[in-house]
């Protein structure tokens, strides 16, 4: 020892510190890696040759600006996920947002925009039922595959080559409703919808479906969106004396009609029976945080949506990555309330539906990949299922066959693209997640079986 330095089988204390520092410095590079990459196991970050946008066509802004956030976070919360794995084919996937302002005439120069500003555009989630009617011809005629989530009926019988609906049609929806009505016992009911597309879509059917099943509508009031007070909505409401009230009226709009309703009644809230697009954590924040209050709110408002598969296996590392986007989103106040907000959960599945689409294609041309996304839902016989896009990509690779089986559970299209599910009855909780109170069957444009 010579007061200096040691040696250690010929290793200077002075080398084994610079060696230390070394392997720190590699372990902290490994761990900024894969830091925020949940369910993942990867040890560096991927090298990409170029890459992908996946655009979020949507309301921001406007009445129904709540939307566009729901989407936003499925299209990172899957982008995540799929650039760990090396991104599709090589190249990483971006998102981009495109305002729509949910409305019809506003949707139609933006996309305009998207496609001047956009290069490497891979695909389309989205388009509502706000501006779905204008927009989806523009993505057609570009022969861009599009995720919409949309009820408009004129879907329902149309075939647009490149458009994929993941949820049934607004008229299922509201069948879905008054089954809930009907399994409550209800009988006069009161309708509240907004005078946006959207939600008028839901009016006619609602209507039809109360008539067969008996039932008598009481009121039926039309929401100006962009207004701030609905007195007079809210006092025909309370003197119809309804059972329940069914209701879509997103935003402020929403939160208003049965702050007043609940004020002009007494204080004592009437029962609603919302859309599954009001499974929204703004308007839960919104309505808790005014007179009604949590415990009156949760006690007296239910939803109709498509199954969640909470149980499934792709469900763990889905609520890892949405949860993961806290920060990253403006617009929401609680990404626990996204867990199964019916587009968050459908637009997640339907990116990765896409993605593998494309690998197994072995393009991210539209016009090449498109016809993967029916073989992959359906399934061929004796096909790997996987419920993640790491789990697919690496089947495929072995030259396997697949079928995605997502949150969502599977997905089966019509004629028309349109995949028809089950529905439950959803009820919020304190914390504005959402359980089920038991489930609905499976609704089509008339009946739930």
């Amino acid at each position: 020892m010579d007061g200096i330095s040691t040696t250690w089988s010929g290793v200077t204390s002075a080398s084994r510190m610079r060696m230390r520092l070394t392997l720190l410095v590699t372990v902290l590079a490994v761990i900024a890696a894969t830091v925020g990459l949940p369910g993942t196991k990867a040890l560096a970050a991927p090298k990409f040759k170029g890459s992908l946008t996946i655009a979020a066509v949507a309301p921001f802004t406007g009445a129904d600006a709540a939307l566009g956030p729901k989407y936003q976070t499925a299209c990172l919360a899957a982008s995540q996920a799929i650039n760990l794995s090396g991104g599709i084919l090589g190249k990483r996937v971006n998102c981009k947002v495109v305002d729509t302002r949910g409305d019809p005439a506003d949707a139609v120069p933006a996309v305009r925009q998207m496609y001047a500003t956009t290069s490497n555009l891979a695909l389309v989630i989205g388009c509502t039922s706000d501006e779905a009617s204008t927009v989806v011809p523009v993505l057609d005629a570009h022969k861009t595959v599009s995720f919409c989530m949309t009820g408009e009926s004129e879907f329902d019988s149309i075939h647009f080559p490149y458009f994929f609906r993941l949820v049934p049609p607004d008229a299922a929806d509201s069948v879905a409703m008054v089954k809930i009505a009907k399994n409550k016992g209800y009988k006069n009911i009161a309708l509240a919808f907004g005078n946006d597309a959207g939600s008028q879509t839901f009016v006619a059917p609602a209507l039809a479906a109360l008539k067969k099943n008996g039932m008598t509508v009481v009121s039926n009031q039309t929401l100006d969106i962009n207004a701030t007070t609905f007195n007079t909505e809210a006092q025909a409401i309370v003197a119809a004396h309804p059972d329940a009230i069914m209701m879509e009226a997103l935003g402020a709009a929403g939160v208003a009609i049965l702050s007043e309703v609940y004020q002009l009644n007494n204080n004592k809230m009437i029962p609603v029976i919302g859309t599954s697009a009001m499974i929204d954590p703004v308007f839960f924040s919104g309505v808790t945080t005014g007179p009604i209050g949590v415990q009156n709110f949760i006690k007296n408002f239910d939803a109709d949506n498509g199954t969640v598969n909470f149980s499934g296996p792709a469900y763990p590392l889905y609520k890892k990555l949405v949860l993961a986007q806290s920060g990253k989103v403006k617009g929401v106040p609680s990404f626990q309330g996204l867990l199964t907000a019916n587009g968050t959960v459908h637009l997640y599945d339907g990116i990765n539906l896409a993605a593998l689409a494309m690998v197994m294609s072995h393009s991210t041309t539209g016009s090449k990949y498109k016809a993967d996304i029916l073989k992959i839902a359906k399934g061929a016989p004796g096909a790997t299922v996987v419920s993640s896009f790491a789990a697919g990509l690496k089947a495929l690779k072995a030259g396997k066959k697949i079928q995605y089986f997502g949150v969502g559970g599977k997905y089966q299209f019509d004629q028309y693209q349109t995949a028809y599910g089950a529905f439950e009855d959803d009820q919020f909780l304190a914390d504005g997640t959402t359980v089920s109170a038991g489930s609905l069957g499976l609704c089509t444009l008339t009946s739930c079986k």
